[in-house]
């Protein structure tokens, strides 16, 4: 899997909105968050490109860039880095953290209890 800086990720994410898109809209998508400069995200989007996670097509004088990778793809792969190198590869630590420092919500609570009743509902098909 691609490895991505915290501003290549913001950047991607700006792009993973509504593509293919091209530079200015992806810069008004992260100035009301950022003060990075428009020089900068264009390197931002270069390296991007550079390391395979954005497409181009040249239309006109402008470039639209696409994803060549799927959001819910990179963040399941990130995910599993995370738990593979702070927990092991165990996720039981991970909740048992959030929950004993009291950041788990009963919403958060509801949808654990469903994820693992489904689980184990298909594990007995």
């Amino acid at each position: 899997m691609i490895e991505l800086s915290k501003a290549e990720f913001e950047v991607l994410d700006a792009v993973w909105v509504s593509y293919p898109v091209n530079a200015t809209h992806i810069i008004e998508r992260l100035s009301s968050d950022k003060q990075w400069h428009e020089k900068t995200i264009k390197t931002l989007l270069g390296r991007l490109v550079k390391k395979g996670a954005l497409s181009f097509e040249k239309e006109g004088r402008q470039y639209l860039y696409s994803p060549c990778i799927e959001r819910a793809d990179y963040t399941l792969k990130e995910s599993q880095n995370f738990i593979e190198r702070f927990f092991s590869g165990r996720i039981a630590p991970l909740v048992s953290g959030f929950a004993k420092s009291e950041q788990l919500s009963q919403q958060d609570i509801n949808e654990l209890k469903k994820i693992i009743a489904d689980w184990e509902k298909n594990q007995g098909e």
